[in-house]
């Protein structure tokens, strides 16, 4: 078993704060994409709305969540031990699980073969949308 990813927020408070903190990277992010892109001023001021930079957070936010990455047995240990509730996608056949347990006793799960990087990219999205999306 092993972690991948660097943001493991014990509370919805942390999450908050973490999140609130990579704005000003996820603008960057934004302004220098564009500038790559050669948008003009006004292009620039068209094209990236607040909405934009806000879609950039998330998924910035998403991709730097903590991931655990374990065999199944690795995985049903863990969730054996585990007191919240954990959503899994998947299927219960599949040798490899990914999942992250989130501030407030809810865990995503999700089940892979092969694609390791694929099932945590896919696992990121589903848990900054099952468990922080409402609350940040």
């Amino acid at each position: 078993m092993h972690t991948v990813g660097t943001f493991a927020p014990s509370s919805v408070e942390e999450a908050r704060e973490q999140f609130e903190s990579i704005g000003p990277a996820a603008q960057t992010v934004v302004r220098e994409v564009a500038k790559a892109m050669e948008f003009d001023r006004e292009e620039y001021d068209d094209r990236v709305t607040g909405e934009v930079v806000e879609t950039a957070r998330d998924a910035l936010f998403a991709s730097l969540l903590e991931v655990q990455v374990g065999t199944r047995e690795e995985y049903e240990s863990w969730s054996d031990a585990y007191d919240g509730e954990i959503t899994e996608v998947g299927h219960e056949r599949v040798d490899h699980v990914v999942w992250h347990a989130g501030p407030e006793d809810e865990a995503v799960a999700a089940t892979f073969q092969d694609e390791e990087e694929a099932a945590v990219a896919t696992l990121r999205r589903q848990a900054f949308g099952r468990l922080y999306r409402e609350q940040l």
